[in-house]
Formats: C-alpha cells, sequence, structure tokens
C-alpha cells in the first residue's frame, strides 16, 4: 500500500491538508503532512528559510519511502528533496504545481506564466524577506470554490512566505528525473493559470496527467476527489 507525504504551498502548513488525510489513511495506505522551515508551527526565521532548507526538512522526514505530494510551490521543495534523497521517493505528484526546469527559479517560472493572477494580491515585507496575501483577496486567488469558514481557518493559520526560495534555481539531474512522475492539474484555478499548468506538462507520458475542477485549493474544494486522485496515481 502507498505511503504519501503531502507537501504544502506558499503560505500554507501542514493544516491545509487537514480534510484530505482521513480519505488518504484507509484501505491500508498511510499519509502524514508537515510543516516546511518557516510554515506552520515551524518557527525558522524568514531570514533562515532556503530552497535546501525545505529540501532537507523533507528527507529528514521519511523514514520509509513515499510518494512525494507538492502543492503549487510545493513543486519545487519535493523535486530538491528527490535530488537529495532519491532513494526515498518513489513517486512525485505536482498538484498544480510548479515543475522545475533548468535555470529557472519558481518565481521565475511564475513570471513566465502568459498572465498573473495572483500578483495583485501579493504584498512584499518592507525588509523584503516575505510576502504575504492581501487578505482581503484570499477568497478571489485561493479559496473561491471552498465551503463556508475556509477562508477563515485559513486566514488563522496562513504565514508568510519567504522569498529567498523562491528566487533560487534549482540544479536539476537524472536523480530526480529517473523518479516517476504525475500531474493534477486544476481545471478553475485562479492562481497558477490552467493554461500554464498544460504548459508545464507538454509531453508527459499518458497516464502521467490528471485533473480536478477546482481551483487552487483542491484539499479544502473536493478532498475525497483530490483522495482519489491520489491513490489512483499511488496504485497505477
Amino acid at each position: 500500500m502507498a505511503q504519501f507525504l503531502l507537501i504544502h504551498g506558499s503560505c500554507h502548513g501542514a493544516w491545509c491538508w487537514r480534510d484530505v488525510l482521513p480519505f488518504l489513511n484507509t484501505g491500508g495506505h498511510s499519509a502524514r503532512a508537515i510543516d516546511l522551515p518557516g510554515h506552520g508551527q515551524d518557527r525558522t526565521p524568514a531570514g533562515e528559510v532556503t530552497l535546501d532548507a525545505y529540501a532537507r526538512a523533507i528527507v529528514d522526514a521519511i523514514d520509509a519511502p513515499v510518494i512525494l505530494v507538492g502543492h503549487s510551490m510545493g513543486g519545487y521543495p519535493i523535486t530538491a528533496a528527490a535530488e537529495r534523497a532519491p532513494g526515498k521517493v518513489t513517486k512525485l505528484v505536482y498538484l498544480c504545481a510548479y515543475v522545475p526546469i533548468p535555470g529557472q527559479s519558481l518565481a521565475d517560472r511564475r513570471r513566465a506564466a502568459p498572465r498573473q493572477p495572483l500578483l495583485p494580491a501579493i504584498r512584499v515585507a518592507p525588509d523584503r524577506l516575505t510576502w504575504s496575501a492581501d487578505p482581503a483577496m484570499l477568497d478571489d486567488v485561493f479559496y473561491h470554490d471552498c465551503p463556508p469558514g475556509t477562508i477563515d481557518y485559513a486566514r488563522a493559520h496562513l504565514t508568510p512566505q519567504p522569498i529567498a526560495p523562491q528566487e533560487t534555481v534549482l540544479a536539476l539531474t537524472a536523480r530526480s528525473a529517473a523518479i516517476p512522475r504525475a500531474y493534477i492539474r486544476c481545471t478553475d484555478d485562479r492562481t497558477i493559470p490552467p493554461e500554464w499548468q498544460e504548459h508545464m506538462t507538454e509531453g508527459w507520458p499518458p497516464g502521467t496527467v490528471r485533473t480536478l475542477p477546482t481551483g487552487h485549493s483542491p484539499f479544502f474544494a473536493a478532498p475525497a476527489m483530490l483522495a482519489e486522485r491520489l491513490i489512483e496515481i499511488a496504485t497505477e
């Protein structure tokens, strides 16, 4: 049976997987979620948060080989972890996530998209170490199709996003390239344009790309359906 390790995206933490975990921890499967450094309950100062620190935290959390699932920004950390310890990763799953390519940071990938729906919501801190999402725009960019109460729950848990990891180019090698991968596109995404998600998976083998009819937060909008997709990917 599959073991999943779930990695959150920008400003989020392990808390965002709350509704998905019960659906994944069934039928012999198991799933856990962690806070990356500087997120959720982890109090690492923003100035000390790096992409390598993200990768170390993920690798250190793995006792037995897992399917690594990265949401949004999490696409870069899961790939960095696979570069660091490929033997601990059986599959990489990108959930409406940025897929690293040579020579481009996550921020480069975002800026290269045909449109920037998230940009109006970004508020950079005065020290320029972090950015946060404008609270008034959370519904528009992250949670427009989520159940009542989602925004209140998220607002109480969101943390500033360290900028340095997102401006770091990830050196890609055969270590991560050799690991099977899959992608789940969200067709109503208002953070990462669906057409950009499609572009990032051009040329992927048949059967490795699935879709969800949700916005950017399927773990709240459709947790059972998301778990179903992940289990399909794990057992195919």
